[in-house]
């Protein structure tokens, strides 16, 4: 049986993508200057997506193209007015002490619209083993929630040994213990920290069987601990009026693709190597001739992406069953994108948004609390 953190909710947190990471076409692999990661083009997106009424947008992280999600998120944020932003951040890359006055102080001036994305992977130059990384990542965790939480910091664990004593950092503008933590991984070490201290587990496409596996074990876990949690799930989307221009779509998508060229842009990642990219991968192998590994549920866009590599393809009918199926298992996040990631996040806005029941799942979890904490960082500044 499947134990979600949220039964009560009946919509969900809908969500799009920036693509601060060189990741937006016209033709997937086919790089084009006027979708290049700059901040005025992904910016654009995300305003747009503010104003279509997405409730959350991934701002992604990558050492090898595009640009710093940090700066980014701060840039953006005064000019936002209702979406929160999932900013990514890699644990061990910051001083967890710094890092944690850095997210309250964003979340100050996003007035508690803040959510994080924990990611574990490898630095450049690295070569650190899974239990090693999600070690520090848990390290990582554990001294925000102190500083967020107290007064001092007071830890001593294998990789930070940090003793804070009479600071003054400024707390998350989000009283309940601060931002939403968002997570992503698939190893057993992954799944545990995730059961152990983040609020909802990412999933990437696969099919309803498979997802559903990976639901009941996290739920197993987060038992373990005496904790529940929630779910979302990570896809693209292509959708058109009807299946057929949809179908059609996709296929165009990659219709200049040189596989060569895909490898690379996957193999680029630092994350090519994990768990999870290779399930991405077998979804692909067990896929029909034109890539589709269940009904609507495409892999072709994983021929030239790390991780999240299957989007969900049909008409708006197709795609919010599809949707309220994945409620139905207990989803309650879902961050979707596609190519270009400004064209496609108008026609999601024009066919599917206005038929959905959607949540900010910070309010819905009470981390937003009735009044502005005192002296808040972000006051006057939002437009």
């Amino acid at each position: 049986m499947i134990d979600i953190r949220s039964p009560h909710l009946t919509g969900a947190e809908v969500a799009w993508f920036a693509p601060i990471c060189s990741d937006d076409y016209e033709f997937l692999g086919v790089p084009e200057n006027k979708y290049k990661s700059n901040f005025d083009h992904t910016s654009e997106i995300l305003l747009a997506a503010d104003k279509l009424g997405f409730r959350n947008i991934l701002c992604p992280s990558s050492y090898q193209v595009g640009q710093d999600t940090w700066t980014f998120a701060s840039a953006v944020a005064p000019q936002t007015e209702n979406i929160n932003l999932l900013a990514a951040i890699r644990c061990g890359e910051v001083y967890p002490p710094m890092l944690a006055r850095a997210i309250a102080s964003l979340d100050h001036v996003l007035q508690g619209r803040l959510t994080i994305n924990i990611i574990s992977s490898n630095m450049p130059g690295e070569n650190l083993d899974s239990p090693s990384r999600y070690q520090r990542s848990r390290e990582c965790i554990e001294i925000l929630k102190q500083a967020w939480t107290q007064d001092y910091i007071d830890f001593e664990g294998e990789y930070y040994k940090v003793k804070l004593d009479n600071t003054d950092p400024v707390k998350p503008y989000q009283q309940n213990g601060g931002p939403l933590l968002y997570f992503g991984g698939y190893s057993p070490h992954g799944k545990d920290l995730c059961a152990e201290h983040c609020d909802v587990y990412l999933m990437w496409p696969d099919t309803e069987e498979n997802l559903l596996g990976h639901m009941k074990d996290l739920s197993e876990r987060a038992a373990g601990y005496g904790r529940k949690i929630d779910f979302g799930l990570r896809v693209h989307m292509i959708v058109r009026e009807t299946e057929e221009e949809a179908r059609a779509a996709a296929q165009r998508l990659v219709s200049k693709l040189d596989d060569d060229f895909g490898n690379e842009i996957r193999n680029r990642a630092l994350d090519a190597k994990t768990l999870g990219v290779s399930l991405q991968a077998a979804a692909r192998e067990r896929a029909d001739s034109e890539g589709y590994t269940e009904p609507n549920l495409w892999t072709g866009i994983g021929r030239a992406r790390s991780g999240c590599g299957a989007a969900l393809v049909g008409s708006p009918e197709q795609i919010i069953a599809k949707i309220e199926r994945y409620k139905e298992m207990g989803i309650r996040a879902f961050i979707f994108s596609g190519y270009p990631h400004l064209e496609e996040c108008k026609l999601f806005g024009k066919y599917v948004m206005p038929h959905l029941e959607t949540l900010s799942l910070p309010v819905a979890q009470g981390r937003v609390p009735a009044q502005m904490p005192d002296t808040p960082l972000g006051a006057g500044l939002r437009k």
